[in-house]
């Protein structure tokens, strides 16, 4: 019986000294996650704040604004400590690999001029749409796909390049609520008609939608009243609308590399346009221009410029009349017996 007793308290104390040892060992492992968790945090602190310097390191004044300004250097991303420079009126990051933007800038409230172009930004955030104060906005030689509407919120927005993207190919309707956009580049994507959002900007006086995929301009484009400038090189254009005549402010038209075959009559209505260009369209009727009167005026001239469309369209009515006439000319069966 005394066995058993004896055998019975020694194995109650091995039991008691494995929980203590186990105990033991729990609590050292805690304390060294313990430790390194506060190292980790004090490591994070140390970089934020190294980050934080490197940052300031990179800010200038460029005519009263104050600027951050990074080129040619490797950050993919941008630190949280860039969250306390909120006070920051533009960045300029270029060539810098950046993939993102952060979902912080909309704390950035007195930005006036975001331009992140020749980057890799593949989205741009929702939270763009809370910098009330931003007037430009460049990102062009990016990675984008589409455009958030909530860039709508961007009330002061005047200039917008988006232009270099390759796959961008539309844009949302809420864009047309930017009420002060007057400068919008939108070339080299892949665009195949000018979106609703573009033609119903009320502000919009200078438009570069050249190296897209274009075939024909929407009917209702002379809702663009105050477009003074438009670059539609390199597309597929086949013919213009009559509507374009109703584009009474236009003074610059670039039309180079499309595919029209002729001129509208109705283009000699335009009487503000100064500068247009026609060269490389495979145009039906072939013009040549009368020669200069001196060698500067020579060089002065642009061969199918203004000059040009005039005299083309000159020559489109004569051709025109012409082919009325003979058709006018050409005798009915009644007249053909009567002569006989």
């Amino acid at each position: 019986m005394l066995a058993v007793c004896v055998g019975s308290v020694g194995a109650v104390k091995a039991l008691w000294e494995g929980r203590i040892q186990q105990l033991t060992e729990e609590r050292e492992r805690e304390e060294k996650r313990s430790e390194r968790k506060a190292l980790k945090g004090v490591t994070v602190v140390w970089q934020e704040r190294i980050n934080l310097a490197r940052l300031k390191d990179k800010v200038v004044n460029a005519e009263g604004r104050i600027v951050l300004k990074i080129e040619n250097e490797a950050w993919k991303s941008l630190p949280n400590a860039l969250r306390q420079m909120s006070y920051l009126q533009e960045w300029q990051i270029h060539r810098t690999g950046l993939e993102s933007i952060p979902r912080f800038v909309g704390v950035f409230d007195n930005l006036l001029v975001l331009d992140l172009s020749r980057n890799s930004v593949r989205e741009i955030p929702k939270e763009i749409g809370q910098l009330t104060k931003l007037q430009e906005l460049y990102v062009s030689y990016n990675r984008l796909q589409q455009i958030p509407h909530e860039l709508a919120g961007c009330k002061n927005l005047e200039k917008l390049d988006l232009a270099v993207n390759r796959d961008l190919c539309d844009l949302p309707e809420q864009l047309s609520q930017l009420q002060r956009l007057y400068h919008l580049d939108l070339s080299m994507n892949r665009f195949t008609c000018i979106p609703l959002a573009v033609t119903n900007m009320p502000a919009l006086e200078w438009l570069d939608m050249g190296s897209n995929k274009l075939q024909e301009l929407p009917d209702d484009m002379a809702r663009m009243e105050k477009l003074h400038t438009i670059w539609l090189q390199r597309n597929g254009i086949t013919h213009l609308p009559e509507t374009i005549s109703k584009l009474k402010n236009l003074s610059t038209l670039v039309l180079t590399s499309n595919k029209l075959q002729k001129i509208p009559v109705c283009m000699e209505e335009m009487i503000n346009l100064r500068f247009v260009n026609l060269r490389d369209n495979p145009l039906q009727l072939k013009v040549t221009l009368s020669e200069c009167a001196s060698p500067e005026e020579e060089e002065d001239r642009e061969l199918f410029g203004i000059e040009f469309m005039q005299a083309y369209i000159q020559e489109l009515k004569n051709s025109n009349t012409q082919t009325c006439t003979s058709v006018l000319s050409v005798p009915i069966e009644g007249e053909i017996s009567n002569q006989i």
